[in-house]
């Protein structure tokens, strides 16, 4: 497994003050984001571990509803090494989770809420449902930004604002596609799994075509994976 300090200093920014996107995803050799629906099959202990570590060094976690519910996303609590490691460096103990939904198909009975360890955020649009709104307001603060759909840009600004300027996104390839068609994306760090799955999985990101230039930070082997790390170019 790999030093912690190692990871830490690997994916650290320059500027922890400076607002800045980073999204995570796993892929097979032949591109697919999930097996059977799911990333989990194509991950081992070596890209948990760097999950963990980009987890512990953001300040909010962006995430689909629809990988919230597929993944079964639970209160988001850090292991006590990390509250500890993020506590020395001036972070609070826990990440915060802020969920993107456009309808607010989401339990507000979930353990994502029930058992999250600070209050989870919502992030929707003002025509989403209104009695949605309403009960999971009761369990996380929501955040209205946009008309008809999600502002994702204005979003991200929001959390800047409220003090999170370090966010992780974890997906799905819908968010992710989104993201990139608002050019809000500043980082991808994306493992490669050693294994082909053919089939009709999505890529890590879907949605409306656009370039964006990257620069490589790192290509990282560790163990059967290999761990690449982009900025803007």
């Amino acid at each position: 497994m790999f030093d912690v300090e190692t990871l830490i200093e690997r994916y650290a920014v320059p500027d922890r003050a400076r607002p800045h996107l980073r999204v995570s995803f796993v892929s097979s050799l032949d591109g697919a984001a999930w097996l059977d629906g799911r990333s989990g099959p194509l991950n081992d202990e070596w890209d948990q571990q760097v999950f963990a570590t980009l987890r512990r060094l953001s300040d909010a976690v962006l995430v689909g509803a629809g990988t919230v519910r597929i993944e079964g996303y639970d209160g988001l609590t850090l292991d006590e090494e990390s509250q500890r490691w993020r506590v020395e460096h001036g972070l609070p103990p826990h990440v915060r989770l802020a969920i993107v939904s456009h309808a607010l198909d989401l339990d507000p009975t979930a353990a994502v809420f029930t058992e999250a360890p600070v209050r989870p955020l919502v992030v929707t649009h003002a025509t989403a449902p209104a009695a949605r709104r309403e009960a999971l307001a009761q369990v996380a603060d929501v955040l209205v930004h946009g008309e008809r759909s999600v502002d994702l840009p204005a979003a991200v600004a929001d959390l800047a604002a409220r003090g999170m300027p370090q966010v992780l996104c974890e997906g799905g390839p819908t968010l992710l596609g989104a993201l990139v068609a608002a050019d809000a994306v500043d980082e991808l760090d994306l493992t490669i799994s050693p294994v082909l799955v053919s089939g009709t999985a999505a890529r890590i990101a879907h949605g409306p075509q656009r370039l964006v230039p990257m620069r490589m930070v790192h290509a990282l082997p560790g163990g059967p994976m290999l761990f690449l790390r982009y900025v803007r170019a």
